[in-house]
């Protein structure tokens, strides 16, 4: 039986865009070569999400054309749509409120991913076979596009998480509600992406797993109603947040014992920069990080094989 596959989802935006709400940077790029080299340590190929402020970085242009010709990773497609051309605005901020793609009209939708697409093909030289939506929001018109434009896989989404508490446009639903999604890979059915179809998008959720058991979590979500809140029930992602190796280990651990062929994990590229998020703030943090990280890796060398996403939908496909 052929070894998990694990696959390494960076993605590649401004720094601290939790924070910057008036100016993008990308000091961030400078930070990307350690990582890479890390992940080339252990066989590990890196799938590096680009975003519209990055593919106009010519550092990270050299650094990513460098990736792609040693065959060393993948670059994809990230699209945040409050800066994402054309622009046209949504709200009296948009920089400030960060409305979710899916909340613009459709022909916006259509010209943003148009936009971005050919800007990465053009400047990479190189199919987009790989994307994951800005923060987490998907539906079927923008997978309906994804298969338009030729994208293979998809890895927007996040199964048990409810992103419809996390507001974009002031007048809007908020996200997408990924509480009743397949968590393994699955090829979407474009009328439905909650449900396996016949298309060829390839949907690989992120790997998260409950943090409490089922009894639990319908405890949880009781007391919550009773005392008016909502909110999705605790996870573990396999992503790093500071001190939580034992957690990420965790997430694998369960993912594996239910049969998936995958492990997906994801960090910002701004996270591998002191300051460049609120997680890692000092040279301290990021030193952890690397230390989780290696132990991580080390870890996970053994058990799975490294693969891009666009390596690992040919997988699917035979």
């Amino acid at each position: 039986m052929a070894k998990p596959a694990f696959l390494i989802t960076i993605d590649t935006e401004g720094d601290n865009l939790w924070q910057n709400h008036d100016r993008i940077s990308t000091e961030n790029t400078r930070f990307l070569p350690r990582f890479q080299a890390l992940c080339e340590k252990y066989a590990f190929k890196p799938v590096y999400l680009t975003n519209y402020e990055m593919a106009l970085d010519p550092a990270y242009v050299e650094f990513a054309r460098d990736v792609i010709a040693r065959g060393a990773g993948e670059i994809g497609m990230h699209l945040h749509a409050w800066n994402s051309p054309p622009l046209a605005p949504l709200t009296d901020d948009d920089w400030r409120h960060k409305p979710y793609l899916i909340e613009y009209p459709a022909d916006q939708v259509r010209a943003k991913v148009d936009h971005m697409t050919k800007l990465l093909e053009d400047t990479f030289q190189t199919k987009m076979l790989s994307h994951r939506a800005g923060r987490w929001a998907f539906n079927e018109y923008y997978a309906s596009l994804l298969l338009e434009y030729g994208y293979q896989v998809d890895c927007s989404v996040t199964p048990r998480v409810n992103w419809q508490l996390s507001p974009g446009n002031p007048q809007g639903d908020g996200g997408t509600d990924y509480r009743h999604f397949p968590s393994q890979a699955y090829f979407i059915d474009p009328q439905n992406i909650a449900k396996p179809g016949t298309s060829t998008l390839l949907e690989v959720p992120m790997s998260i797993q409950y943090k409490h058991s089922a009894l639990m979590n319908i405890f949880k979500q009781g007391y919550d109603r009773l005392r008016g809140k909502q909110r999705s029930p605790s996870v573990h992602w396999l992503r790093p947040s500071g001190n939580n190796l034992h957690k990420m280990k965790k997430a694998v651990e369960v993912s594996l014992a239910q049969g998936h062929d995958y492990l997906e994990f994801m960090l910002h590229s701004s996270e591998f920069m002191p300051g460049g998020s609120p997680t890692f703030k000092t040279e301290q943090d990021i030193e952890g990080l690397y230390r989780d990280l290696e132990q991580l890796f080390d870890w996970l060398r053994q058990r799975t094989v490294g693969m891009t996403l666009a390596e690992y939908y040919q997988r699917k496909k035979i």
